[in-house]
C-alpha cells in the first residue's frame, strides 16, 4: 500500500496480528496467520523497491529429499541434515527447535509451491547443492514478488515504509507498534506481533562496539535496513539473549563490492581452487578443509580476524575457468612476482609461500570437486587437505577478499511455540519471532548453504499458525 492508503493506521486495532518485517520469514508468517482465519498487517521498513530484506539474495532452499518410490538417486535424510549442521556449527543451542526445523523442511517445497513458488534446475557453480538444495526460480526477488502477490490475494494489508520503533508492552501482554511513516508517528495495536526484522549486521556502531575498528572493513552483503532497532528493544524489555554476540554468518566476497546490499553477485568461490594469503603474503587456513557447501561460510569471520581484514585468492590459469565468474575483473600478472606488486603484499614473502605450496603439492592434478578428493599438500602448515594442485601455470590470477557479513547470530531466545522468551524463563504471551531475528536458537557458528531460507521458512509458518492460534483463543 502507498502512503495515501493508511487510514486504517489511526485505527486503535487494525488487524489481528502485526508482522513486522517484509522478507521471506515475515511472508510465510503472514500467510500462514491468515491461513488459521486472522487478519494481519505486515509493516515493511524498506520502500516498496527494497522490499524483502536478505530474501532478495537467496536462490535456493535446503530441504530434506526422502525417496520417492523411483529408484533415483537423491535422497537427503532428516539424519545425514542434521549432521551436516552439527559438522559445522557444532552442537545448536536449541537441539529440538534444530529437528524440528529439519524435519518439517522436508514439506516445504510442496507449501511453497501451493502459494507460487515455481521451481528450476540446480544453477552451475562450485556448491554441488543439487541433492540437499531446491532452486527457486528467478531467485529471491522472483520469490519475494511471488509470495507478496499471494499475500495481498489472500487479504494481508501491507504497509511500506513503515518503521517501527518500538513495542508497547506491559506485564509480558504486547499492546501495541509505535511506527514512524514518513514524519508521522502513530501507534497501533494488535491481538499478538510476530518480528521478523533481521539481525543487526548493517548497525556499523554496533558492530563496532563487538569488533573494535575492524568493523569499518567489514562489507554488507544484504540489506541496510537491519539494524537491529527490536532486537534491541526486545533486549530492553527482558527478551533473552541467545548467541555468540559477534557470531555471524559471513562469507568471502570481493574486497570492492558496495558497503552495502550486494548480494550473492560479489561473493567469491575461488577459495578450494588455489590459496589465500594475507596483506603479508602469508596462508592463514585451510583452503580445502571440506567441502565449499560446509565450509564457504567459515571465510568471512577468517578473513576478519586478519590484519586490516583483506585477504587475496591466488589462483592460475588452470583454475580460474572452474568457478562462478567473479563481478570484479580479477588482477592478472605473468608471474608471482608482478601480482604481488599489483595486490600491495610483500613479495619475498608471498614468493616463498606459492613456492613452498608447489613444492608441498608437486605431481598433483585432476581435481574432482564434487567430493573430497585427497589431494593434500605435504609438510605445509597450514595444510590443503583437498584439491591442492601447484600454483605453476601463468597467467596468474588475485581475487581480493573482505568479510561480507549477511546476518548476524545473536538474536531472542524463542520457545516451541515461536513465543519469545524472557529472561525469568516465561514467554511474552503474544510476542513472536521468526527469521534471523532467531537464527541463534539453532546457529551457533558457521553456515549450510541455504539454510537461512530454511529456518525463516519453517519459524515464519510457526510464528503465523500460533500467533492466529492466540489471536482466536
Amino acid at each position: 500500500m502507498g502512503a495515501k492508503q493508511l487510514p486504517f493506521l489511526t485505527d486503535e486495532r487494525a488487524s489481528d496480528i502485526l508482522v513486522v518485517g517484509g522478507g521471506n520469514a515475515a511472508l510465510c508468517a503472514a500467510m500462514a496467520a491468515r491461513e488459521r482465519g486472522a487478519s494481519v498487517l505486515l509493516l515493511e521498513r524498506a520502500p516498496e523497491h527494497m522490499r524483502a530484506g536478505n530474501t532478495r539474495h537467496t536462490r535456493n532452499i535446503r530441504c530434506v529429499r526422502v525417496a520417492d518410490g523411483s529408484g533415483a538417486s537423491g535422497v537427503y535424510s532428516e539424519e545425514e541434515f542434521l549432521e551436516d549442521l552439527m559438522q559445522v556449527t557444532g552442537s545448536p543451542p536449541n537441539m529440538d527447535l534444530a529437528r524440528r526445523t529439519i524435519r518439517e523442511s522436508g514439506s516445504l517445497p510442496r507449501w511453497m509451491s501451493e502459494h507460487g513458488i515455481s521451481w528450476q534446475e540446480p544453477l552451475a557453480g562450485t556448491l554441488n547443492l543439487g541433492r540437499t538444495n531446491r532452486w527457486f526460480l528467478g531467485g529471491g526477488k522472483a520469490l519475494a514478488n511471488v509470495y507478496y502477490q499471494k499475500a495481498i490475494e489472500m487479504g494481508v494489508q501491507v504497509c511500506y515504509g513503515a518503521f517501527v520503533e518500538d513495542l508497547v508492552i506491559e506485564s509480558g501482554d504486547f499492546q501495541a507498534a509505535v511506527i514512524n511513516i514518513g514524519s508521522a508517528q502513530r501507534k497501533i495495536g494488535a491481538r499478538a506481533v510476530i518480528v521478523a526484522t533481521g539481525g543487526f549486521e548493517a548497525n556499523l556502531g554496533w558492530l563496532k562496539r563487538l569488533w573494535g575498528d575492524a568493523a569499518d572493513n567489514f562489507i554488507v552483503r544484504g540489506t541496510p535496513y537491519n539494524d537491529g532497532t527490536l532486537l534491541a528493544k526486545l533486549l530492553e524489555k527482558g527478551a533473552s539473549p541467545i548467541g555468540d554476540p559477534k557470531g555471524f554468518h559471513a562469507v568471502a566476497v570481493d574486497a570492492r563490492a558496495p558497503k552495502f546490499d550486494g548480494g550473492i553477485v560479489t561473493r567469491l568461490d575461488a577459495i578450494p581452487f588455489g590459496i589465500v594469503v594475507n596483506r603479508q603474503g602469508r596462508r592463514f587456513y585451510d583452503e580445502g578443509e571440506n567441502i565449499w557447501p560446509k565450509r564457504y561460510a567459515s571465510w568471512g569471520r577468517l578473513i576478519a580476524e586478519q590484519p586490516d581484514q583483506i585477504a587475496y585468492c591466488i589462483v592460475d590459469s588452470k583454475t580460474i575457468h572452474s568457478f562462478l565468474p567473479p563481478m570484479y575483473k580479477p588482477f592478472c600478472a605473468d608471474t608471482i612476482q608482478a601480482l604481488a606488486k599489483m595486490l600491495r603484499v610483500d613479495p619475498n614473502v608471498f614468493s616463498q609461500t606459492v613456492e613452498d605450496f608447489n613444492r608441498a603439492t608437486a605431481g598433483n592434478a585432476n581435481l574432482r570437486m564434487e567430493r573430497l578428493d585427497g589431494l593434500t599438500s605435504r609438510e605445509l602448515r597450514p595444510p590443503k587437505s583437498n584439491w591442492a594442485v601447484p600454483i605453476d601455470a601463468p597467467p596468474f590470477y588475485g581475487l581480493p577478499l573482505r568479510p561480507g557479513i549477511t546476518f548476524t547470530y545473536m538474536g531472542v531466545t524463542i520457545d516451541d511455540r515461536s513465543r519469545v522468551v524472557r529472561d525469568a524463563g516465561r514467554p511474552f504471551m503474544n510476542v513472536f519471532a521468526a527469521g534471523e531475528i532467531m537464527s541463534g536458537n539453532i546457529l551457533s557458528k558457521g553456515y549450510l548453504a541455504g539454510f537461512g531460507l530454511t529456518i525463516g521458512s519453517v519459524s515464519g509458518k510457526l510464528a503465523g499458525e500460533e500467533a492466529a492460534n492466540y489471536a482466536r483463543s
